[in-house]
């Protein structure tokens, strides 16, 4: 399930939406090469899946605000690798993550971070939580 190989944008939406799992963006569009969309287009089979066990686990609303578009932070595990995804956040989603997973160290910037058993890392950054699944 890690990793795995990188999605087109149309089997990760068919995917995702299966599971009950949306995109919203303040463009209303789905392009990678706009900072205002929220693309799959690039991400990773395994990040998908993830997001998947996280929905079920919670049994809560995930929404995706964030992607593999660009305006991210660079890096080898990063939004435009296919490892990232940005959450909208909701009451029931930040209560299963503060609930569920392991407090560790803030990131370098300050926010919060936790740890999922998979080893997976929710950081809230305040009206998002940044998701990192490796």
């Amino acid at each position: 399930m890690r990793g795995g190989y990188k999605m087109t944008q149309a089997a990760a939406a068919a995917k995702l939406q299966a599971a009950g799992i949306t995109a919203v963006s303040t463009g209303g569009c789905t392009n990678k090469n706009v900072p205002t969309c929220t693309s799959y287009d690039g991400i990773l089979s395994g990040t998908v899946d993830q997001v998947i066990v996280l929905k079920n686990a919670c049994a809560c609303s995930v929404v995706i605000t964030g992607g593999t578009e660009v305006g991210h932070a660079s890096g080898t595990y990063s939004h435009a690798n296919g490892y990232k995804v940005d959450f909208q956040k909701n009451t029931a989603l930040n209560n299963y993550i503060t609930n569920s997973f392991t407090r560790i160290a803030n990131r370098g910037d300050g926010y919060a971070q936790y740890k999922s058993a998979a080893g997976n890392i929710y950081c809230n950054e305040g009206n998002h939580w940044d998701v990192t699944y490796y």
